[in-house]
């Protein structure tokens, strides 16, 4: 039997008087072959001393009988037996590492012994009398690791460390791809493992026009360019390029998709054309729907304006033949002509050719004065709710000559107009919000899916746009103009801010 084979066993356990330690044992042990000794040798006829307790105290002893002997043999026999168990105690306790070739066949004796014995043999669960009393060694290694992927036994084969866990090589996965990670480096967020291509697929931005990641400046920094609206992330090279922009939400044009030409210089994406307005038959509806609109607001319009539907070359050339034409954006898109002057304007819608359209046919047409207004001019090929936001802006204009508000500064007219632009929107886009009528139910394009007033996510998706246009424009005039409007008609109302208009010129405070 081995060594470790005898850690693994209990305690025996010692029938008798149990001494305490294995010097204490051999103290006594040899105090009593002392004893024997001394008795044979200075004994005479047979006689031999005994000694009790303290070896100063001797006696002599009487010749024994027959019973006397044998009953000396058999206290001898009983005390080199506890001697023995006692050896035998000692061999078998863990730790104990002084064993010899002797040793092993001394306790293969001992044991036999003590299983031929007289003592009563208790097999497990023992009884308490004579119940061991020590508890089971566990096997826990310092080395023992736990797979903080599968939760299983790393035991003595390969494993990876990261972060104070451990892992299988093939249980380090990657948490965006799920396959295992083999490449010496790799990217780590928070407690998450990935593989550097993953995470930089999952991390870095990537251009919405080309879909290439967005390259590092000079610096080292990623730069890229946002629409505040749209959210939509571009390379700042785009800006300078030739990619197409949306002539009404502006979204760049991305390499997937293709924006339709409208024959001017002007891009459309598909979103916009679905209810893209294209001739002056077309538009008829919504401007006598907004026309409507004013007049639920107590702001009718008496004269009959012309309105119609222009190329951006026909609007251009009507803008430098307007004399006090200073109230214009950059790009302009609308216009309200004050002067008689002769227009082409789109007679018939033109058809889809491909990606452009093609077929416009134009009217030339001669407009006389009347009226302090002669015509409202648009821009075609607009959304719906674009095209309804800048005839409410220009019928606003209409309205202001018409009830001879003069000399008004640009900050004042243009924003107050911009206010109304702002408000028939939102009746379109968010209905009921200031107890105003909408127009949804009044018209309606031929090219639209918002036919019979029913308006898809998509395009009031695109009337908040042109509603956040409004109002983080950063210009003076339009900006900043209708920011000091709309703060005097939510605070005084439209009449009261009107009324305030004409007497004083500028918004009340």
């Amino acid at each position: 039997m081995s060594s470790s084979t005898v850690n693994q066993f209990s305690q025996p356990c010692i029938y008798g008087h149990f001494v305490s330690s294995y010097a204490e044992r051999k103290s006594r042990f040899m105090k009593w072959l002392t004893k024997v000794f001394k008795g044979n040798r200075g004994s005479p006829r047979g006689q031999q001393p005994q000694f009790l307790g303290d070896e100063n105290m001797v006696w002599r002893a009487p010749a024994r009988t027959l019973d006397d002997r044998s009953k000396a043999s058999k206290e001898k026999e009983e005390l080199d037996r506890a001697t023995a168990v006692s050896l035998s105690e000692d061999l078998k306790r863990p730790g104990y590492k002084c064993r010899t070739d002797n040793d092993e066949d001394l306790e293969r004796s001992l044991n036999h012994d003590l299983s031929s014995s007289s003592y009563p043999p208790y097999p497990p669960p023992y009884p308490p009398p004579y119940a061991p009393s020590y508890a089971p060694w566990e096997y826990n290694p310092r080395s023992y690791r736990i797979c903080n992927g599968c939760h299983g036994d790393i035991g003595s084969g390969n494993y990876l460390g990261c972060m104070g866990t451990f892992f299988h090589p093939e249980c380090f996965l990657c948490r965006a791809c799920g396959y295992p990670i083999t490449e010496h480096e790799f990217s780590l967020s928070g407690n998450n493992t990935y593989h550097k291509s993953c995470f930089r697929e999952m991390t870095h931005p990537k251009c919405e026009v080309c879909f290439q990641f967005i390259p590092t400046n000079a610096a080292g920094l990623i730069e890229y360019r946002c629409h505040p609206f749209w959210s939509q992330k571009y390379c700042p090279s785009h800006e300078h390029d030739v990619t197409k922009r949306c002539c009404s939400c502006e979204r760049l044009e991305p390499w997937n998709a293709r924006y339709v030409s409208l024959g001017d210089g002007r891009s459309l994406c598909l979103e916009c054309m679905e209810s893209a307005i294209m001739d002056t038959g077309d538009c008829q509806p919504l401007y006598h729907a907004i026309r409507d609109y004013y007049e639920g607001m107590n702001m009718k319009i008496e004269q009959q304006v012309p309105m119609l539907l222009v190329e951006r070359q026909a609007l251009n050339e009507a803008i430098e033949g307007e004399k006090h034409g200073f109230h214009h954006m950059p790009e302009t898109r609308g216009l309200c002509l004050s002067e008689e002057q002769t227009v082409t304007s789109i007679l018939k819608r033109p058809r889809m050719g491909g990606r452009e359209v093609v077929g416009i046919r134009t009217h030339p047409q001669k407009l006389t004065r009347k009226c302090e207004v002669t015509a409202i001019l648009v821009l075609f090929g607009l959304p719906r709710l674009l095209t309804g936001a800048i005839l409410a802006h220009e019928l606003m204009h209409a309205w202001l000559r018409l009830k001879g508000y003069r000399n008004l500064s640009l900050e004042v007219e243009e924003g107050i107009c911009q206010v109304l632009s702002y408000m028939w929107l939102e009746s379109e886009v968010m209905p009921g919000s200031r107890d105003m009528p909408s127009t949804s139910t009044a018209s309606s394009s031929s090219m639209s899916s918002t036919k019979k007033g029913v308006k898809s996510g998509v395009e009031n998706k695109l009337g908040e746009f042109f509603m956040h246009q409004i109002a983080h424009d950063t210009s003076p005039a339009y900006g900043g103009g209708f920011r000091s409007a709309n703060e005097a008609v939510n605070k005084y109302g439209l009449r009261c801010t009107l009324d305030h208009i004409r007497l004083t010129g500028s918004f009340p405070l």
